[in-house]
């Protein structure tokens, strides 16, 4: 039997791609200032919540509701379907804890029930493409065994780059320090952060969008391999422009053909904020 393919909604993948390889998507939980409760691409879309960043309102975010875990789980159970689960970075979010207590739950009803969950480590669509390239490979037959090995090398070797328009979102989200915060609103200065061990890491701090283009190209010239031979993964914060610039800088300096391009959702959007940009790549020893 193939393999499902469960991930949350962090992992920011296109509809499409979702629909075309079967893939189970549980919503992460956004609120608004008033507590009003939204499920990330389901009744929030990216779009609105970044127009309403613009205009001042804050966000936070939660994990996914017990519900929509425990019905992911059960439906999957019921057929005697085996499962992997890409979780969202433990580091980021209480998703992947939260989603191993509801699994042995669901066994006490149904012992047979064959999933593994995986702690990705990622965020956004890096996440994205480790839960893309296991399902092609679920898609080809693989088993579960191979399917989990293959996950968890993809996941060690999955490159985040990315800047942010204004720190302070990350800050009022817990992500990065209030000092960092401050002196990069102060100084106009754009960060540079990447995603090491599931943790969000600064990297350096660079004065103007175009030196931030720059450094990032360099970047990911020091840490890629075969970078053409690869899907590169690149989201944007409700600024196409920016994305598409990007894509023809990699187009023209590395030779790449193959991207991703969409826009974060509302649950990494909620802390990331309007302006985002973040390429994803493997690292030299995540190429097979």
């Amino acid at each position: 039997m193939k393999v499902k393919i469960i991930t949350d909604s962090a992992a920011d993948l296109p509809k499409e791609l979702i629909q075309q390889y079967d893939i189970d998507i549980i919503p992460i939980r956004v609120y608004d200032e008033n507590e009003m409760e939204y499920e990330d691409g389901v009744s929030l879309q990216p779009k609105e919540l970044f127009d309403e960043m613009r205009a001042g309102k804050a966000y936070k975010t939660s994990l996914p509701s017990y519900q929509a875990v425990y019905e992911t789980f059960v439906n999957n159970a019921k057929t005697n379907t085996p499962c992997i689960y890409v979780a969202f970075s433990s580091e980021l979010s209480g998703t992947y804890q939260s989603s191993l207590l509801i699994k042995d739950e669901v066994k006490d009803k149904y012992p047979d029930f064959d999933i593994e969950i995986i702690d990705a480590k990622c965020a956004s669509l890096g996440q994205g493409l480790v839960v893309l390239k296991a399902a092609e490979r679920a898609a080809e037959g693989t088993t579960k065994e191979e399917l989990t090995a293959y996950v968890r090398s993809l996941a060690n070797h999955m490159e985040h780059i990315f800047t942010v328009d204004d720190l302070q979102y990350l800050v009022r989200g817990g992500r990065v320090s209030k000092v960092a915060g401050f002196i990069g609103g102060l100084l106009n200065i754009k960060p540079i952060l990447h995603v090491e061990e599931g943790k969000l890491v600064p990297i350096e701090k660079i004065r103007g969008s175009k030196k931030v283009l720059k450094r990032m190209l360099e970047l990911i010239a020091e840490r890629g391999e075969n970078l053409q031979d690869q899907t590169i993964g690149i989201t944007h914060g409700d600024d196409e422009e920016a994305a598409l610039a990007l894509k023809a800088l990699l187009e023209e300096r590395f030779g790449c053909q193959s991207f991703i391009i969409h826009s974060i959702g509302a649950a990494i959007g909620a802390h990331a904020g309007p302006g985002t940009l973040t390429v994803f790549f493997l690292n030299k020893t995540g190429i097979e």
